[in-house]
């Protein structure tokens, strides 16, 4: 379904998604938890993305399996693919952008397929003017992760990059990786996991300078439920986002349930963008031995208890991140379809 909008100013845009959404939207969940459980071996600096050169098939498999859970938005798996990742594993400059292009063709294959098969009858169409498989809209979200993500060494989860790394350099470095990703067929591109206020600055300025003409969202992670990763408030963080007009959006990924509602109320205090949460399942990741531990995690149902009152606390977009899977998303979007 092609978003249907008479204004292409930014906002009008998530406006209008939104509207057409019922009032809130339902973002996909964890990509790397599922590609694992396909079979998938992720132990690699490219992580997930690993996967666009190895198995695409089981990336295009794990979209629709979001798209059939309810998602109205699937986010591609350029999270850790970058250019210059790619060339240390012996790609050339023009096979990196390729690959990164292939992220997002792989999840528009992925919705074009899930409405063919609504055309040919696997749901039935309704009359009532409830949101079906066949009208429910659908936006495809490029992933751009951090700066630390691409360095696989646990920075993504500090934010602390070192001071030879400034402004200028993150803007360098991912400057060509926004440009082909705003130009591969993506309706706005996903900034995740910023750690600190630094990168968020510098994807900011990005698309001023580029000249960026889709939207796009920033969402930060926190780790205390006041400060992002690095130790900079999510109000200064925040900020920096609401004073960019290309930004649409605004929230919170990769952080425990118990922290968003205080955050939403936070970010409330210095935007009036819309608010986009999707944490992770409460479990801690240990960037030294590059793995989750399990025993601060929470079930399904704890997850989506919170769910409701993060709708009520002005969160519009709302879904899961590392180890969250469709069923936490289908009850996600069983709730939200309620309100």
């Amino acid at each position: 379904m092609v978003l249907k909008t008479a204004d292409h100013h930014p906002s009008a845009f998530m406006k209008s998604f939104l509207s057409q959404c019922g009032g809130s939207a339902v973002i996909d969940g964890g990509l790397a938890t599922e590609l694992e459980r396909h079979g998938a071996n992720l132990n690699d600096p490219l992580w997930s993305a690993k996967c666009l050169i190895s198995s695409p098939h089981l990336i295009r498999r794990v979209h629709l399996d979001y798209l059939e859970a309810g998602a109205n938005i699937i986010i591609s798996s350029s999270y850790q693919a970058t250019l210059q990742g790619f060339e240390a594993k012996g790609f050339s400059k023009k096979e990196g952008e390729s690959l990164l292009e292939k992220s997002v063709k792989i999840a528009c294959e992925a919705r074009d397929l899930y409405y063919e098969n609504a055309t040919k009858g696997s749901w039935d169409i309704s009359t009532d003017g409830k949101l079906t498989p066949k009208n429910r809209p659908v936006l495809v979200a490029a992933s751009v992760g951090s700066y630390g993500a691409y360095l696989a060494d646990g920075s993504e989860y500090s934010g602390v990059y070192g001071d030879n790394i400034g402004l200028e350099t993150l803007k360098d470095f991912h400057r060509r990786r926004v440009r082909v990703l705003a130009e591969s067929g993506a309706d706005l591109i996903a900034f995740e996991t910023i750690p600190n206020k630094l990168e968020a600055q510098a994807y900011a300025e990005l698309l001023g300078e580029e000249g960026i003409n889709i939207p796009a969202w920033f969402s930060f992670s926190s780790k205390d439920g006041t400060h992002i990763a690095n130790g900079d408030s999510i109000e200064d963080c925040a900020f920096v986002a609401n004073s960019c007009d290309r930004v649409v959006g605004v929230g919170i990924n990769c952080t425990p349930p118990r922290y968003i509602h205080g955050l939403i109320q936070s970010i409330q205090t210095v935007t009036n963008k819309p608010i986009l949460v999707y944490p992770n399942s409460g479990e801690t990741y240990d960037g030294n031995k590059k793995e989750w531990v399990p025993s601060t995690g929470i079930a399904d149902v704890d997850f989506v208890s919170y769910v409701g009152k993060w709708r009520e606390a002005g969160a519009s977009l709302i879904g899961g991140c590392c180890r969250t899977t469709p069923n936490t998303i289908r009850a996600i979007s069983k709730i939200l379809s309620k309100n």
